[in-house]
C-alpha cells in the first residue's frame, strides 16, 4: 500500500483510507466479529488511516474501534474523528454543537471510548451555523496544543469556511463526499484547498453502495439502513442511475477491474492529495476494493469514464432534504 500525505500540513497515510461508519447500524445490521475482522484485514493489508465519528452508533463506532485496535502499535494507524453531531434516542438529529466547550467535552468522551490519548485528526462534522469557525477551530487549537490532537480537519464546509479556518490553524484536510455521480467540490472547494496546501478525504466513493455493482433496482432496505430515505436509492432515481451503473460496468469489463475498482481509482486518480474512504464493512468488500490502490487509470480510461458518466448526470440529492440544510453549501 503506497502512501499519500494530507496536505502540506497533514499526517501521511495510506492511499485507501476505511471507513467505519456502516459497522455501527448505518446501512442496516451488522456483524461484531466481522466488522473487527475487516479492521484486522485493512491494517495487516497496509490501510493506516481510519475514520470514525462519535456520532456513529451514538459511541459503538469508537467503542468498537477501541476493541479492534487493542494491542496494535498507536503509531500503526491514524483515527480521524468527526464530532458535533447532536443525536436523540431515536433516529433523529438534533442539530449541530460547535461551541468551544463542546468540542473539549466530546474529544474528552472520544478519547475515552477509543481507548487513547490522542486523535490524529480531529473535525466538526458540520459547521455549526450558531458559531463562528474561528472559536470551533480555536478549541481543537487548544487540544493540538495540549497534545490530545495532532491536526485539524473539516467536514462539510464551503471554500469561505476554509479560508477563515486555515487562517487561525491550518488545516489537514477537508473531508467531503466525492464520487463519479458527485463532482460538485471540482468547482470552488477543490481548487481552494490546492491553494492553501490541504487535503482531501473523500467519503462516498461508491455512492453508499450505489455505484458500488451490487446494487440492484429491485434492492429493499433493511431495518435501520438509511439508504431507505435517500433521494438517490428512490424509485425513478434508482432506476436512472443504474444505468450509469451499467455504462462504468462496461468500462470495467474492458479494464478487467470490478466497478468498485473502478469507480475508487477515478476518486484516487483525481490527484495526491485526495484519499478515498472506503467503507467496507465485511472482508469480502474490503478484499475486492483494495487491488484500486493499485489500478491505474490512463487518460482513455478517465475519458471512458467521463463519457459513461457526464457530470450531473445522477439524479437524488445526497440525503433527505431535512439532512441538506445541515450541509454549508453552496459549494
Amino acid at each position: 500500500m503506497q502512501t499519500r500525505t494530507l496536505g502540506s500540513n497533514g499526517p501521511a497515510v495510506s492511499t485507501l483510507g476505511l471507513g467505519a461508519m456502516g459497522m455501527s447500524g448505518a446501512y442496516g445490521e451488522t456483524d461484531r466479529a466481522e466488522s473487527i475482522a475487516t479492521v484486522h484485514a485493512a491494517l495487516e493489508a497496509g490501510v493506516t488511516l481510519i475514520d470514525t465519528g462519535d456520532f456513529y452508533g451514538m459511541g459503538h463506532n469508537e467503542l468498537l474501534l477501541a476493541e479492534a485496535l487493542r494491542g496494535r502499535p498507536r503509531d500503526g494507524y491514524a483515527l480521524s474523528v468527526k464530532f458535533g453531531m447532536l443525536r436523540g434516542p431515536g433516529p433523529e438529529f438534533g442539530g449541530i454543537d460547535g461551541r468551544p466547550e463542546a468540542v473539549k467535552n466530546f474529544l474528552a468522551y472520544s478519547l475515552g471510548r477509543l481507548g487513547t490519548d490522542h486523535v490524529d485528526i480531529y473535525r466538526p462534522a458540520r459547521l455549526d451555523p450558531a458559531v463562528p469557525i474561528e472559536e470551533t477551530v480555536g478549541a481543537i487549537k487548544d487540544m493540538i496544543d495540549a497534545g490530545h490532537v495532532r491536526h485539524l480537519g473539516l467536514s462539510e464546509v464551503d471554500a469561505e469556511t476554509i479560508r477563515r479556518a486555515h487562517a487561525v490553524h491550518p488545516v489537514a484536510d477537508l473531508q467531503i463526499e466525492y464520487s463519479v455521480i458527485f463532482r460538485e467540490v471540482e468547482a470552488g472547494i477543490l481548487p481552494t484547498l490546492r491553494e492553501l496546501g490541504i487535503g482531501l478525504t473523500a467519503y462516498g466513493v461508491l455512492g453508499r453502495g450505489l455505484i458500488s455493482g451490487h446494487w440492484s433496482a429491485g434492492h429493499t432496505s433493511g431495518p435501520g439502513d438509511g439508504r431507505g430515505s435517500s433521494p438517490r436509492f428512490s424509485s425513478g432515481n434508482v432506476e436512472h442511475n443504474l444505468v450509469l451503473v451499467d455504462a462504468l460496468r462496461r468500462v470495467a469489463e474492458a479494464k478487467g477491474c470490478t466497478v468498485a475498482q473502478l469507480v475508487i481509482a477515478w476518486v484516487a486518480a483525481q490527484g495526491d492529495d485526495i484519499v478515498p474512504l472506503v467503507g467496507a464493512r465485511t472482508r469480502e468488500r474490503l478484499t475486492e476494493a483494495l487491488p484500486a490502490a493499485d489500478l491505474d487509470l490512463t487518460a482513455d480510461d478517465l475519458a471512458e469514464i467521463e463519457k459513461a458518466v457526464p457530470p450531473g448526470a445522477a439524479r437524488g440529492e445526497r440525503y433527505p432534504r431535512a439532512m441538506m440544510s445541515a450541509l454549508n453549501m453552496p459549494l
